[in-house]
């Protein structure tokens, strides 16, 4: 990959689809990590001054925000921080009055309200700056469903999604985002101490290296084809039943 013409490449098409769609500009969601990082950097060079960042605090570690903060004065780009912890204790309190689960089952029922918050608030910004909402799930992750249902997964505009996530750290060093963000353990930050690779318990490393060569260890493979098959709808509009004209 040559970096340079990749990121050439990516603010053009960022700009030919805002166009298309009689928008403005975008609006990124930066959660300090390094996909987010990447998207808005890549923003702020297609649109200088019709971009902005929301920083979407909710249950998150203050490492995060601060990492995001610092990157985004770094790089000049606009942003405003969103607080959602209220909303999600709100509605999380409503919710369990009537479902209530424990264990790991409801561990991650109750931490996929908040990518579903965040996407309300990205959609509030963008909607009301005629801007399009700019997605950073990368090409590893939309492979194996590893993402939110009408969460993080929601946007108008995948940016990242032809890109593995080893070629995102590719582009995050040639871009020069910070060594905090690049080096940090990639999380969904979803609660206090997930990782991704532990969530979907398998590394990024062979993630990419089967769907880049079709090779890997058949433990390995088992268990991508097994999460490739059941995030399946994740990937697809939601099917509607033809209905025979006889009917």
């Amino acid at each position: 990959m040559k970096p340079e013409a990749v990121v050439d490449y990516l603010v053009n098409w960022l700009r030919e689809q805002v166009a298309q769609a009689g928008a403005e500009g975008v609006v990124v969601g930066v959660s300090g990590g390094v996909d987010s990082a990447v998207a808005a950097v890549i923003a702020k060079r297609a649109f200088p001054d019709n971009c902005m960042a929301l920083i979407l605090p909710c249950e998150s570690q203050i490492s995060d925000r601060l990492d995001s903060q610092m990157f985004l004065e770094e790089f000049d780009i606009p942003y405003r921080v969103v607080e959602l912890d209220n909303a999600y204790t709100l509605l999380l309190t409503q919710f369990q009055s009537y479902i209530k689960m424990e264990g790991s089952k409801g561990r991650l029922l109750r931490a996929n309200i908040k990518p579903r918050l965040r996407m309300i608030a990205l959609y509030y910004s963008a909607q009301g700056r005629n801007y399009l909402v700019l997605g950073t799930s990368n090409k590893s992750e939309l492979n194996v469903g590893y993402s939110t249902k009408y969460g993080d997964n929601a946007a108008d505009l995948q940016l990242l999604g032809d890109l593995l996530k080893s070629e995102v750290y590719e582009l995050a060093r040639y871009l020069k985002i910070p060594d905090c963000i690049i080096n940090k353990a990639p999380s969904g930050g979803l609660w206090e101490g997930q990782t991704d690779e532990e969530e979907m318990g398998i590394t990024y490393r062979d993630l990419d290296h089967y769907l880049a060569t079709g090779q890997g260890e058949p433990h390995v493979v088992e268990k991508i084809e097994k999460m490739r098959k059941a995030s399946e709808h994740k990937r697809q509009m939601p099917p509607i039943p033809i209905i025979p004209r006889d009917k």
